[in-house]
């Protein structure tokens, strides 16, 4: 198999991260890869630029973890109840997802994407957990409340 050096100008999902050198199959650096600008071929006139990009890289990373910290903090005191409707028995209609959780998040002013939050539908009354993975170095376990909705009579 033919392969080629490349390096990547930006993060390519299960490949690597702005400024790696990976070496690929030839057809897909040349078919998918260089074709769409998110990488270039490694050459002796271009590693001036690789050590651009990894500098910029590290730049870019130290501010993004710093970044997920402080809204790590935000999360930890955020305090979430979700009033739900129950059934006779106190059954819950319904579950709370991960979307549910992200809409309350956004109206308390802290926007996260649905697909950061991880836990299994919430079934049940009481306390939910959710993994939140704000950066690879950076998860909050966030505990928020499922009560039933009041009836008025």
């Amino acid at each position: 198999m033919a392969t080629a050096d490349i390096l990547l100008l930006q993060k390519v999902d299960h490949l690597g991260y702005e400024g790696d050198v990976v070496t690929v199959r030839a057809g897909y650096a040349r078919n998918y890869l260089l074709p769409r600008k998110f990488a270039i071929s490694v050459t002796r006139a271009n590693r001036k630029q690789i050590d651009v990009l990894r500098t910029r890289r590290a730049e870019r990373e130290v501010k993004e973890l710093q970044e997920a910290r402080e809204l790590a903090e935000k999360i930890r005191s955020l305090s979430i109840v979700f009033s739900v409707k129950t059934g006779e028995r106190g059954k819950m209609f319904g579950a709370i997802t991960a979307a549910d959780l992200t809409h309350k998040m956004e109206e308390c002013g802290i926007a996260i994407d649905r697909k950061k939050i991880h836990f299994d539908p919430v079934k049940h009354i009481g306390q939910g957990t959710a993994k939140i993975k704000l950066h690879r170095d950076v998860t909050v376990d966030f505990v928020f409340d499922v009560v039933p909705e009041a009836t008025t009579a």
